[in-house]
């Protein structure tokens, strides 16, 4: 539409979790939460100080030469690292983008770091597309680095400049160092894994995906450096979520009883288990009784993890959905309901509305009456979201009074 101005639709969901957590768009600087004192001893025992001095070699260079700024962050969106020139640095002083700051969304509103943290993935923030005014003369793109076997978050690699930090060239560059670092990781836990011998013969270690999705993902690493994924049939996909939440093992009736709604025949269960072990190989799944033999890491697993540790945020950046949506194995519809009550428990609880938004503007949230009713009564009163979450609560009124209007009137109906 000619004369408006269009935002993209990640951008937009920004602007959201950005407003929802308070943050001001005249507010000028990130703030500190890193000071001086700490910073150092923080990233010396940061993972990523292991590849900090690469990285810095091959793009922190190219960003002083092009006058720009190569930043590392934590998972938590703190910058450990800022590197460039000493006139850019000055500059980006202004905003606060400096050593020590933290640039969450939630903190520092929408921009490419606390977007990839926030989204698991690479990103680039133009100009005005900033949430914040001060930030807007600048542009970035960043990449997130994970744990090269756990494929946890360890933190962001940025770039941040004028217009040409949200080429496709400088992304490229940007997700080529990332994946690097990731590399580089990888070599150096293999090594270590070798001079400590935690690798024993026969042992594997498997990453089980299965969050918002209807077939699970399954990561195999043997050790030699090569794992491999999965992506497992529906079936399969329960049988593994079911052995994976329960390390003791389960026999035939008991894994049949999680498994199916009806009564099943032994042998059904059994070809499949054949099927399944044929595919995974013996040394995955043993039998007497059925269990994975493997370190694990699942995502609901982390997902738990987290809310058992108090960290919300991180637990619901973990939650990609409802676990094996499609799925009505008894088991699996236990589970589900069990990590999405705790986790929308946790929720309501927080008294965050920013969080309390991530799941309202979800697919699986849009309608959860109680969340929205919360997140209003803990949105500021002067808060831009205030409209529209009071708007969701009279639709979701209207669709309620009309769905007892007519079930009264099939109750009348002789």
């Amino acid at each position: 539409m000619t004369g408006e101005r269009r935002v993209r639709a990640l951008v937009a969901e920004s602007w959201f979790r950005s407003a929802a957590a308070g943050v001001q768009t005249d507010t000028v600087d990130a703030p500190i939460t890193l000071p001086t004192d700490v910073l150092r001893d923080h990233r010396e025992a940061h993972p990523l100080a292991q590849v900090f001095p690469l990285l810095d070699d091959v793009l922190g260079q190219a960003a002083r030469d092009c006058d720009s700024i190569m930043a590392v962050s934590d998972a938590a969106g703190q910058l450990l690292w800022v590197c460039g020139s000493p006139s850019v640095l000055r500059m980006a002083e202004s905003i606060g983008f400096v050593e020590g700051s933290n640039w969450d969304e939630r903190l520092a509103g929408t921009n490419a770091p606390g977007m990839a943290l926030a989204l698991d993935q690479p990103i680039s923030v133009m100009g005005a597309e900033h949430f914040r005014h001060s930030v807007q003369p600048w542009s970035c793109a960043a990449a997130p680095i994970h744990d090269p076997i756990t494929h946890s978050l360890l933190g962001v690699l940025d770039i941040t400049g004028g217009a040409d930090a949200v080429l496709p060239q400088t992304m490229a560059m940007v997700r080529a160092a990332a994946r690097m670092a990731e590399t580089e990781l990888a070599r150096e836990l293999l090594s270590r894994r070798g001079r400590e011998q935690q690798h024993e013969v026969g042992s594997m270690f498997v990453i089980l995906e299965a969050l918002g999705r209807v077939d699970a993902l399954l990561t195999i690493d043997n050790g030699r450096g090569r794992p491999k994924t999965i992506r497992l049939s529906p079936r399969h996909s329960e049988i593994l979520l079911l052995l994976a939440s329960t390390p003791r093992g389960l026999s035939g009736d008991e894994l049949a009883v999680l498994l199916y709604q009806e009564d099943s025949s032994a042998s059904t269960l059994r070809a499949e288990l054949n099927r399944l072990r044929h595919l995974l190989g013996d040394e995955l799944l043993a039998s007497r009784p059925y269990r994975l033999v493997a370190e694990l890491t699942a995502d609901w697993l982390a997902v738990e993890a987290q809310l058992a540790a108090g960290d919300v945020a991180a637990a619901l950046r973990v939650y990609r959905g409802p676990l094996l949506p499609a799925s009505t194995a008894p088991g699996v519809v236990r589970l589900r309901e069990y990590i999405e009550a705790s986790l929308r428990h946790a929720l309501l609880n927080s008294r965050e509305p920013d969080l309390m938004s991530t799941w309202t503007r979800s697919a699986w949230g849009t309608d959860d009456y109680d969340m929205w009713q919360a997140q209003l009564d803990a949105l500021g009163p002067s808060s831009p979201l205030r409209p529209l979450a009071t708007g969701q609560l009279a639709r979701l009124d209207r669709e309620l009074s009309t769905v007892t209007v007519v079930q009264g009137r099939r109750s009348q109906t002789p």
